[in-house]
C-alpha cells in the first residue's frame, strides 16, 4: 500500500526530530530479520534509551539534507534501518550486540558528530564506556580520596588507643 503525501512528510519529520536529539546514528542493513526480531531489537533499543527505525531511503535522504547527517546519504542502498541515541555509545552497543548473535543484522556505518564511520569504526565506539558508566567511574574517583583523608585521619587515633592498650595489658 502506498503512502501518502502527508504519511511520507510526517515520516520525513519523525526522522529529522529524531536525529536532531542524536549522538550518535548506526546504520545497518536489515534483510532478511524477521518481525520478531526487530520487535526485539526495538525493546532492547529502548530498554538502553535509544531508537532503532526502518527507513525508506528516499524519505531518509530527504530527511538529512542540509543538517550534520548528510554524510551517511552514500550508505542510504539497500534494506537500511537507523539506530540512534542521545548518549554517543548506546545505540552502538546495542546494535553490535544484537549483530553478533544475528547475522542477518549487518552493521554498515554510521555518523558520530560530523565523523562519518564505517563498520569497524561502529564496533569501536561500541567498545567505548557509556556516559553512565563514566559517570559511575567519576564519582567512584571523586569519592575514593575522601574515604582515604578519613582514615588517615583517623589511624593515629587509632594507632594511639592501640599503644595504651598494649601499656595497659603490659602492666
Amino acid at each position: 500500500m502506498p503512502l501518502s503525501r502527508a504519511q511520507k512528510e510526517e515520516m520525513i519529520q519523525q526522522t529529522k526530530t529524531a536525529l536532531e536529539s542524536a549522538g550518535v546514528l548506526v546504520m545497518v542493513h536489515n534483510n532478511g530479520l524477521t518481525v520478531a526480531q526487530v520487535s526485539s531489537l526495538r525493546r532492547k533499543m529502548r530498554d538502553a534509551g535509544a531508537s532503532f527505525r526502518v527507513v525508506k531511503n528516499r524519505l531518509a535522504k530527504r530527511a538529512i539534507e542540509n543538517t550534520p547527517y548528510a554524510g551517511v546519504e552514500p550508505l542510504l542502498k539497500g534494506p537500511t534501518a537507523m539506530a540512534t541515541s542521545p548518549d554517543p555509545v548506546t545505540a552502538a552497543k546495542v546494535t553490535v550486540e544484537f549483530a553478533k548473535n544475528n547475522e542477518k543484522l549487518v552493521i554498515i556505518g554510521g555518523l558520530f558528530g560530523d565523523r562519518l564511520l564505517d563498520a569497524k569504526g561502529v564496533e569501536q565506539l561500541a567498545k567505548m564506556p557509556s556516559l553512565d558508566e563514566l559517570r559511575a567511574t567519576l564519582i567512584a574517583l571523586l569519592q575514593t580520596p575522601a574515604t582515604r583523608i578519613a582514615g588517615v585521619l583517623q589511624a593515629p587515633a587509632g594507632q594511639l588507643a592501640r599503644v595504651v592498650g598494649a601499656y595497659a595489658k603490659k602492666e
